[in-house]
């Protein structure tokens, strides 16, 4: 079964080696609403679109960018300009993204997350569990994240605000207020999971991440090919509760917040109980071959945290498993 459409997944081309950049998934970038001239555009704005997109990859200078009249839409194509040299200057998409996190990143996030999409997309083909492609979404897509009565529940940011401007989920103010899923934001489960290939670009299902349920487990098994498909590591990842480890010598947050409340715990801290209520999952990382840990690291665990904002928002960082974990040095 398909899925995930938008990420122009089809357009590129796949090798062993990873995915291959290819004009039609650049040019398709041309369609948003950033780049796309509106009816008032300039002449300069106008012929700038119409020569990237017969040539997708030609080259453009700071005089052709400067001339483009309207200073918002000069802005948009300096990002996407940005993104596009960085791609063409790596042999797959996998080895941009990855190479985004070794310096400040200086591509828009809408860019890095459309790598994260079509990257996912690529590392799921063939996969037929509703529950690992939901729980995927998180690692390009910003959630609102309830934790009423000990049950973590993550649904979509965007969608939640949609409907919420749009009257589409009726009361869903006050439920947002209250931390709860809105009525017609299903939770995902084995009576509608056949239904997520028809509603997969819709992003409507709600996850449950509660430690012990499906959804948890979906995330471990999708961060386990995360982690093997851009650094080359066999992992095993899998909730937990709580971290009651003499042995914890490592930890990493997947988030902007969870670090810090990680470290607070590492060192005996007690953090605020709101604080600590924000931290909604724990992951036990373990290393398959103890020839690709530092040698102080082998025979122990990695401890993930995920944690939301005062806001009860998450945008997970999955860039972190790529630049944080204690690798041994690789020739």
């Amino acid at each position: 079964m398909d899925f995930w459409a938008s990420s122009g997944y089809r357009l590129l081309e796949c090798r062993p080696e990873g995915l291959i950049l290819t004009d039609a998934w650049l040019a398709r970038f041309l369609d948003r609403d950033e780049l796309r001239p509106p009816p008032e555009a300039g002449p300069h704005e106008i012929a700038l679109h119409r020569r990237i997109a017969a040539e997708p990859r030609i080259p453009v200078t700071s005089e052709d960018i400067a001339q483009v009249e309207d200073a918002d839409a000069r802005e948009n194509w300096t990002a996407f300009l940005a993104f596009r040299d960085r791609l063409l200057g790596h042999p797959t998409l996998e080895a941009a993204y990855v190479d985004l996190f070794r310096r400040d990143v200086d591509i828009a996030p809408a860019f890095v997350d459309a790598l994260a999409h079509v990257i996912a997309r690529f590392m799921l083909e063939g996969v037929d569990d509703a529950w690992m492609l939901r729980a995927a979404e998180l690692l390009f897509r910003r959630q609102r994240v309830s934790t009423e009565g000990g049950q973590v529940l993550a649904a979509d940011a965007a969608t939640l605000e949609f409907y919420a401007e749009s009257g589409g989920f009726g009361a869903v103010g006050r439920l947002l207020r209250e931390e709860l899923p809105p009525p017609k934001m299903d939770v995902l489960n084995a009576e509608n999971a056949p239904f997520y290939f028809m509603r997969d670009e819709l992003y409507s299902f709600a996850l449950d991440l509660t430690p012990g349920r499906e959804g948890a487990s979906a995330l471990a098994r999708v961060l386990e090919r995360w982690v093997a498909h851009l650094v080359g590591v066999r992992v095993t990842i899998e909730p937990v509760e709580r971290i009651d480890d003499p042995r914890w010598r490592w930890h990493l947050g997947l988030d902007m917040d969870s670090t810090a409340l990680l470290n607070a715990l590492y060192q005996g801290e007690s953090p605020e109980p709101e604080s600590l209520e924000r931290l909604v999952l724990l992951l036990r990382l373990s290393f398959q071959d103890p020839a690709d840990v530092i040698a102080e690291m082998q025979g122990r665990p990695v401890y993930l945290g995920i944690g939301v904002r005062p806001d009860r928002t998450l945008k997970m960082k999955p860039q972190n498993l790529l630049t944080n974990l204690p690798l041994a040095a690789r020739t």
